[in-house]
């Protein structure tokens, strides 16, 4: 019997550019036992995805790899992989002599079946011309002899156990009519349809809300137990980290610099940069019985890792936008879907607001509504103290000059076509009257602020990590000094150390530019630290409203309870009996 079902011995990998090859991992070694959860954890750029993928045989074929990966006994490294060929380029560069053990038919085999993964960003993961349910059921019958009828049936069910509502509805879709966050949990389905041995997870909770993230975990923590499935967890977030893995591998520029039990790692951390990535960690302040809002602010605040200071509320002068009594709905008749439903929203020069609920409760419509994307079904929106229902052609134009926009997805707001310096210049291009070297001069500037090297200006977005193309996403938002910046999860794909610093140039920003700062998010611990007041949204409604402090640290309904309750800490004791009184809370309830 295989006591481990992932072996990586002495791997590295090295991409060949144009301008020479460049080292991405060097000597990593791992394991991970059935039922075993390991989180490899690590700044953006580190080589955590780029592990993920060489043990999936789904390198590109500009990789030279060396070393040995087995998933189950099989050889990966070395395989022959069919277009990516990057396996089996290693393999004939003499990386390994144990490799090129499994060929293109095993591999496609074992892949689905013995291990599947579970992508970044489900907007590359999901084919947008197919139904969302098509998709999973491909997966299962490509492994299994299942009737299509019964492999519809288990799509629905996978659904409902991935927390998607009505799934049998949802499984009709496609992924463009799903919020970031479904789509996430469908990529998540669809690698859990054949109960795998090895799931690899690169940032799999990213596009959650944390009741959802919290369901999840509980999802995958059952099948590690039930099944014995291993998991390689692949992520940022050091309460996931906290909450769900059993040991933790911490990465810096390619290398393993600590590895050890979670307990271990994330209490007594022995290396400098582990120390550093958990100090930059955001804590969420959470109010003991009998103590007040200003008492449990003050304690979180005077934690060196608490972050930036939230930004002051705003003049009493014109709100820069405004919702008032706004709904909108998609759809006719029965069809009829209502995403926002009487919502009243405002935001000021200076300051700004955090938009939280669950995934689907419309905080992205709220925004896109600000934005003039979407026209409200039924109250009024005003931008820069002008109707938007009345302004058309050049003083539309003119308004959305004075926006910047970070949309959740960098891959899908981020022309492919394009370099870096390009799209973060498309905006100048649009509305601004400059020379070539004067926009690149301007280009170089936002690069800068946003704390990302000019060298990466010419490189296209797909050479870039996530976490890289977050922060391009940012800088091009920031390139036109807008009045206003809509953040749609701004830090969703950013690893927690250039989280705090991408907050603190926001931060700084809007100290220098007074611009006022809309700024959607799941996760509380960020909008806390940042945000002046908070809405809270529910299917729709605003369920509670109020400055951060007061409505996070005391809540006046169960709906924003639960949420607190869901968001984990990354403290492996204190996150066992949280999650251990939400588990009992939750079945309370049922």
């Amino acid at each position: 019997m295989t006591k481990t079902i992932l072996d990586v011995e002495e791997l590295g990998v090295t991409f060949r550019t144009e301008t020479g090859e460049v080292p991405a991992v060097r000597g990593v070694s791992l394991t991970v036992a059935p039922g075993e959860t390991l989180a490899l954890v690590g700044e953006s750029g580190s080589g955590k995805s780029t592990v993920a993928l060489a043990a999936m045989g789904l390198l590109s074929g500009n990789a030279r790899i060396t070393g040995r990966v087995a998933i189950d006994g099989t050889d990966i490294v070395g395989s022959t992989t069919g277009k990516s060929g990057a396996a089996g380029k290693a393999g004939a560069a003499g990386s390994s002599g144990a490799a090129g053990k499994a060929g293109a038919v095993e591999l496609s085999r074992l892949r689905g079946r013995t291990a599947s993964m579970v992508f970044q960003e489900p907007a590359t993961a999901l084919d947008p011309l197919t139904r969302v349910g098509a998709q999973i059921v491909e997966v299962i019958r490509n492994h299994r002899p299942v009737s299509k009828a019964a492999a519809r049936q288990e799509a629905v069910e996978l659904l409902r156990r991935v927390g998607i509502p009505d799934p049998a509805r949802r499984a009709a879709a496609y992924p463009f009519q799903l919020s970031g966050g479904q789509r996430q949990r469908v990529v998540i389905a669809m690698a859990i349809a054949n109960d795998p041995s090895l799931l690899i997870a690169d940032e799999p909770t990213t596009a959650l809300d944390v009741t959802v993230q919290a369901e999840i975990l509980d999802l995958l923590r059952e099948l590690a137990a039930d099944a014995g499935t291993g998991v390689l967890l692949v992520t940022h977030n050091m309460g996931v980290v906290a909450d769900f893995a059993d040991r933790v591998a911490v990465m810096l520029s390619g290398e393993i610099v600590e590895t050890g039990p979670v307990e271990q790692v994330l209490l007594r951390p022995r290396h400098e940069y582990t120390q550093r990535l958990l100090a930059a960690v955001p804590r969420l302040a959470v109010a003991e019985p009998g103590e007040s809002a200003a008492q449990a602010s003050t304690t979180v605040s005077a934690r060196p890792s608490a972050g930036v200071t939230p930004a002051a509320e705003g003049s009493a002068g014109e709100p820069v936008v405004r919702l008032r009594d706004v709904s909108v709905v998609f759809g006719r008749g029965g069809r009829a879907v209502r995403a926002l439903d009487q919502v009243s929203i405002e935001v000021r020069a200076g300051e700004t607001v955090g938009l939280v609920g669950e995934s689907g409760s419309g905080k992205s419509t709220a925004a896109r509504v600000a934005l003039g994307l979407i026209a409200p079904s039924a109250g009024a929106v005003s931008l820069f103290g002008a109707d938007l229902r009345r302004t058309r052609g050049r003083s539309r134009r003119r308004l959305r000059a004075g926006i910047g926009v970070v949309l959740q997805d960098p891959v899908a707001s981020l022309d492919a076509r394009m370099s870096v310096a390009e799209c973060v210049a498309e905006p100048l291009r649009v509305h601004r009257s400059m020379s070539a070297r004067q926009r690149r001069s301007r280009v170089e500037e936002v690069l800068d602020r946003v704390r990302l090297p000019r060298a990466l200006a010419d490189r296209a977005p797909r050479e870039l990590s996530g976490g890289q193309r977050q922060r391009v996403s940012l800088a091009r938002a920031l390139v036109l000094d807008p009045r206003l910046l809509v953040a749609d999860e701004p830090t969703s794909a950013l690893d927690v150390s250039v989280q705090q610093a991408v907050l603190e140039v926001i931060a700084e920003l809007q100290a220098d530019l007074g611009f006022a700062c809309l700024f959607v998010s799941h996760d509380l611990a960020v909008v806390q630290r940042f945000a002046a007041r908070v809405v809270v949204l529910r299917a729709g409604r605003i369920e509670e409203q109020g400055r951060t402090d007061a409505t996070l640290l005391h809540p006046e309904t169960d709906y924003t309870r639960r949420l607190l309750a869901a968001v984990p800490v990354p403290d492996p004791a204190v996150q066992r009996r949280r999650r251990a009184a939400r588990q009992a809370v939750a079945g309370a309830g049922a």
